[in-house]
């Protein structure tokens, strides 16, 4: 697809294995207030962190197939697990498209320590992947810093379809939080786009452990500032004065559900509807059902 023939009108396209990807939709409805959205949650394909590469790269490229279907002029995969694993093959699929993916804060983590130790939040998959590890060793080389890794089991999930505040939830920021704030990290990294959306609760837990102040990184104001170069650079920004922006949701779940939760995460009520992916064949392009 040429940028050509694209209009500035057109919707972004963002998505995520669930609701993770709000944190990064409230910044770009920051940053962008006048453009459309489209929200994809593949709630019923989740969690994708103890998915294999190849199906993820797949469903990947089905959303994305999806969004663009949908007349998407740009796409954000707002999770770090299908950024490391899919982007680069969605990029090579929509090459003139401006794409935006999510990765852990290594760097502002590293600009932002005083005593050199960050600590790092983030699924398996993500701390395991190539693409990670080859960007904590450049900048560890850089800068010196070193980076404390913990790896969150089920925390994703937690916090997709647990109740905010529960007992279960805060056991689990405390078991992955304090052995990182008593190695003596003064840095943390929020490294799964879930884990922003309980900020206040991993605050409450940093507070419980140390008096002393620790910076928690989240990526998304980065993501959308990306965004925002991307479009401007591409002459693809949706100008003020127009039809009010618009935002709707899609998900492979339950739309009520998805409904529930951007009333209950952002305070809004978008139109929700509920979609089923077919994954693309080999040496095709992925279609929507």
């Amino acid at each position: 697809m040429a940028i050509s023939s694209i209009h500035n009108d057109a919707p972004i396209g963002i998505f995520d294995s669930g609701v993770g990807g709000f944190s990064v939709l409230r910044h770009i409805q920051a940053q962008l207030p006048d453009e459309h959205l489209l929200y994809f949650a593949d709630t019923a394909f989740a969690p994708y962190g103890g998915k294999p590469e190849n199906v993820l790269i797949e469903r990947v490229l089905g959303i994305g197939a999806f969004l663009v279907s949908r007349g998407a002029k740009a796409l954000v995969v707002a999770c770090n697990t299908a950024t490391i694993a899919a982007v680069r093959i969605l990029r090579e699929h929509y090459p003139d498209m401006p794409i935006v993916g999510v990765e852990p804060g290594l760097k502002p983590g590293a600009a932002a320590t005083r005593n050199g130790l960050v600590g790092v939040l983030a699924t398996e998959r993500t701390l395991a992947g190539e693409k990670f590890l080859l960007l904590r060793d450049q900048i560890v080389a850089a800068t010196g810093a070193r980076f404390l890794l913990q790896p969150c089991v089920g925390l994703a999930d937690q916090i997709e379809f647990g109740e905010p505040g529960a007992p279960a939830l805060e056991a689990m920021l405390e078991r992955y939080i304090a052995p990182l704030l008593a190695e003596g990290a003064d840095t943390l990294v929020l490294g799964c786009t879930h884990y922003p959306l309980v900020q206040a609760s991993i605050e409450d837990v940093v507070r419980r452990h140390t008096d002393a102040q620790v910076a928690l990184i989240d990526t998304g104001d980065a993501v959308a500032r990306q965004l925002a170069r991307l479009l401007e650079a591409s002459k693809l920004l949706r100008g003020a004065g127009g039809q009010p922006s618009g935002l709707t949701g899609f998900t492979t779940a339950s739309g009520e559900a998805l409904r529930a939760s951007f009333n209950t995460l952002l305070g809004q009520d978008p139109t929700v509807h509920e979609v089923e992916i077919s994954l693309p064949q080999p040496g095709s392009t992925a279609q929507h059902i």
